[in-house]
């Protein structure tokens, strides 16, 4: 059974630690203490034997739509400097996790949830996601590594394209141009994830 580690669900799936981001209203946002539960989380999962991949998910309407801006419109200026540089250190932990990390996406992962799927090593979605950077709408630019990952993912032209407009990408599209690796049905999503972040005992890096 999950279990329930505020405000992260966890789960051991044969050698498989999955990382479930929920939320109010079931949207994940990527508040600050959401980014220093997860990376609590990923640093600990380190330690675990028997570790062989880590698969990050959220809820069927979203896998994360970003920060809370509501929250960000609070901080000091210093606070902000803070949030910015944990979101950066979690991106970080994740890119160079020893053993694969595998985003497993339903529903919208936009903004710094998008960011967040972009430092997994591999992407997997459903058939109902959708990837997007809307900061450019927001007047708002992501900080926590997007504007590096995603043109040496898709592309520089297409990249330019997605923080210009902010407009979204379909699932399609997004396994047409790289970003995906798999999509699947819902149902499917999380078996499948767990099957590639258990195929590699060590990541990329």
């Amino acid at each position: 059974m999950p279990v329930l580690d505020a405000p992260l669900l966890t789960e051991w799936r044969e050698g498989v630690l999955l990382i479930q981001l929920a939320g109010p209203g079931h949207l994940p946002r990527l508040s600050r203490v959401v980014v220093m539960a997860l990376h609590e989380q990923l640093v600990q999962a380190r330690t675990q034997p028997g570790l062989r991949g880590i698969v990050l998910s959220g809820t069927d309407r979203a896998f994360a739509v970003g920060a809370d801006l509501a929250e960000v419109g609070r901080l000091s200026p210093r606070e902000a400097l803070q949030y910015a540089a944990r979101g950066q250190a979690l991106m970080q932990t994740i890119e160079r996790s020893p053993c694969t990390v595998v985003a497993a996406v339903r529903g919208w992962c936009l903004g710094g949830g998008c960011d967040l799927a972009l430092a997994c090593h591999l992407r997997v979605a459903a058939f109902d996601a959708r990837f997007g950077h809307p900061g450019a709408a927001l007047g708002l630019m992501t900080g926590w590594g997007g504007t590096a990952r995603l043109p040496r993912i898709v592309g520089r032209a297409r990249a330019a394209e997605l923080f210009a407009t902010g407009r979204t990408l379909s699932a399609a599209e997004a396994h047409s141009w790289g970003l995906v690796v798999r999509l699947t049905a819902p149902e499917h999503l999380l078996p499948l994830a767990c099957q590639l972040a258990r195929a590699r005992s060590s990541g990329p890096g």
